[in-house]
């Protein structure tokens, strides 16, 4: 099996150019980076917040979605970090400062991966919050390493729909909203429900990363048996106008699989939830946890 990587120096070079001027632009406040070895590479994570004893409740560990690295988050750290420790990963297998070793193949790898991230950090009953693809790993981590993590924040997760010709084509349309002349980014970005293209820094960081080659697994579809074992403290937050899945669909589902879940479908947000609704995000982390 492949391994995520770019396709030749160049294209590393490019990426970690834009990598850095993105830290330095959109990162609020210190940040202290931590390199964790797995099985997989090594993983690149930075911490912010207060100290352990200072903090008002359990460390949050922020995984972003598919293609995304810490810097997603960028918008909820500096609210974040007034209260928790923060750790913000940048996943094996995605552009970021990371470097994978070995395959991933499956939702288990995946689970795997994250545990010895945890440890590797020396965190139990942390917080985990995921947003799409990073909301299916900690999904399968909930699943295949049951107590050692926390509460679960996960916004609009991967794993209850396929990836269907909508998903595809409302990312191909935002990389082009994302080119359009600037006054009319606004306008695009509500008709396609993606605030992400306005979001000149991520923007450009994402064009650099089209030297990066991503071999990471497709999330199959939960089973109602895997979701009904998804025990302890948990809320799901999913975009009304989300191109991933029908938000309503999905709420419906997991109120009746999990009925003590909190599940809230946000109005006039799509499936880029931390940059559409950024405060609201914030927010509900902090009361989740």
């Amino acid at each position: 099996m492949r391994i995520s990587e770019f396709r030749n120096t160049r294209a590393a070079d490019r990426f970690q150019a834009a990598y850095d001027r993105a830290l330095t632009t959109l990162w609020p406040g210190p940040r202290t980076p931590r390199d964790v070895p797995t099985d997989y590479g090594t993983t690149r994570v930075l911490q912010t917040g207060p100290v352990a004893g200072d903090a008002a409740g359990p460390p949050l560990v922020l995984l972003p979605g598919s293609g995304g690295n810490a810097l997603m988050w960028h918008h909820q750290l500096g609210e974040l970090a007034r209260h928790r420790r923060v750790f913000a990963v940048d996943p094996v297998g995605e552009p970021g400062a990371s470097r994978q070793s070995a395959p991933i193949a499956d939702g288990r790898d995946a689970a795997h991966w994250l545990d010895q991230v945890l440890a590797g950090l020396d965190l139990t009953g942390a917080h985990l919050v995921g947003c799409s693809y990073g909301g299916w790993v900690a999904l399968r981590h909930r699943l295949h390493h049951p107590g050692r993590a926390g509460a679960l924040t996960l916004l609009d997760p991967a794993g209850f729909n396929g990836f269907g010709p909508r998903f595809y084509g409302w990312l191909i349309a935002g990389g082009m909203a994302a080119s359009a002349p600037r006054a009319l980014r606004p306008r695009l970005a509500r008709a396609l429900g993606n605030g992400a293209v306005l979001e000149a820094e991520l923007m450009r960081l994402g064009r650099a990363a089209t030297g990066f080659r991503r071999a990471l697994p497709v999330p199959p579809v939960f089973t109602d048996e895997e979701v009904r074992r998804l025990d302890g403290p948990a809320l799901f937050l999913l975009g009304a106008r989300s191109a991933l899945h029908d938000s309503r669909a999905v709420a419906d589902r997991i109120a009746r699989l999990l009925p003590a879940v909190r599940v809230e479908v946000v109005p006039d947000a799509g499936h880029s939830l931390p940059i559409d609704r950024p405060g609201l995000v914030a927010d509900r982390i902090l009361r989740t946890g």
